[in-house]
């Protein structure tokens, strides 16, 4: 950022700080990390930088840490498997649940358009800045300390992994078994889906021609999908 940072705004990245657990030596790279592009396009004058190129790095340093921990600690799995759990640890819903943790809306900057639409609770814009703070532990703190705040964030996602929940696709199993049936078709249906957005619990029924074959629970559909699909083919088994 070019500009000086003010009192009121460098209270909050302060307490943003505290919640994230960094004590940034340089809090003007926090600050860009939550500057979205909206907001940089109406202060245009003041020569704001917006958090794409932070958010790049970030998703860099994502991506090498968990691909890290995943080669080191599942020699087994092949490159395939590997692309797969990383697909499922590294994704929106993930980053989206860490960032609505720490209330990280609160502290973007949005052009008046974004905000008035609810860009600050975006998923999409809610992880993309996620990302980009990252990127900015990276360069504040460097890659060990950035390195290991991305697996002590990302620790629920990498048990799935480890009980290879990510790993196994449930749904296309189930599918294969039913096309060995002539006339029957699936159908995914979201029975609920409760709590706040970084808690969120989702129910989804799985039938097959009508009928509740498995229900399944999770923090985002289609891990939902994925369980419901879990239960039908454990109720199916006799007929497998």
């Amino acid at each position: 950022m070019s500009y000086t940072l003010s009192a009121a705004r460098t209270k909050m990245l302060d307490e943003l700080s505290s919640r994230l657990g960094i004590s940034f030596r340089n809090l003007s790279l926090l600050d860009q990390a939550l500057t979205h592009t909206s907001y940089a396009n109406e202060s245009l004058h003041r020569k704001v930088t917006h958090n794409e190129r932070l958010e790049f790095l970030g998703d860099a340093v994502l991506e090498l840490a968990t691909s890290t921990y995943l080669f080191l600690h599942f020699p087994e799995l092949p490159e395939g498997d590997l692309t797969k759990a990383r697909a499922s640890v590294v994704c929106e819903a993930a980053l989206h649940r860490r960032a609505a943790e720490v209330n990280l809306g609160e502290y973007l900057l949005l052009g008046h358009g974004e905000k008035m639409t609810g860009g600050d609770k975006r998923p999409s814009i809610l992880a993309d800045a996620f990302e980009a703070v990252i990127g900015a532990i990276y360069l504040d703190q460097g890659w060990m300390k950035a390195s290991e705040y991305v697996l002590n964030q990302l620790g629920e996602e990498l048990k799935e992994v480890e009980h290879g929940e990510t790993i196994k696709d449930y749904k296309t199993m189930l599918q294969e078994v039913i096309q060995k049936h002539q006339g029957q078709h699936i159908v995914y249906e979201l029975l609920a889906a409760t709590g706040p957005d970084h808690a969120k619990k989702f129910q989804v029924a799985v039938r097959i021609n009508g009928l509740a074959y498995g229900i399944g629970s999770g923090r985002s559909k289609k891990i939902a999908e994925q369980n419901a699909a879990k239960a039908a083919l454990k109720k199916m088994e006799p007929d497998n």
